[in-house]
């Protein structure tokens, strides 16, 4: 398995926030990750890849790996 691949990752470093700052919700992280996991679909779909990993596995390793920021709308973050 490579190294970038995380078998039953803490996700608490996702729901602590980038700079461990500001807690994100489940919801949020839940959202987030199906959204990328959508876009990752999507685009493999448009370009004739055949995805050997699930959409969803590749979209929380990006997560984990800091590719992309999980930014909570202003009105759920003082939830």
């Amino acid at each position: 398995m490579p190294e970038n691949k995380k078998f039953n990752p803490d996700l608490r470093d996702l729901l602590s926030g980038p700079n461990g700052d500001q807690n994100i919700s489940r919801y949020s992280l839940v959202t987030a990750t199906a959204k990328l996991a959508r876009k990752i679909s999507d685009e493999a779909l448009a370009d004739g890849e055949i995805i050997t990993e699930k959409p969803v596995t590749t979209a929380l390793n990006e997560l984990l790996d800091g590719k992309y920021v999980i930014e909570e709308p202003v009105e759920i973050r003082d939830l």
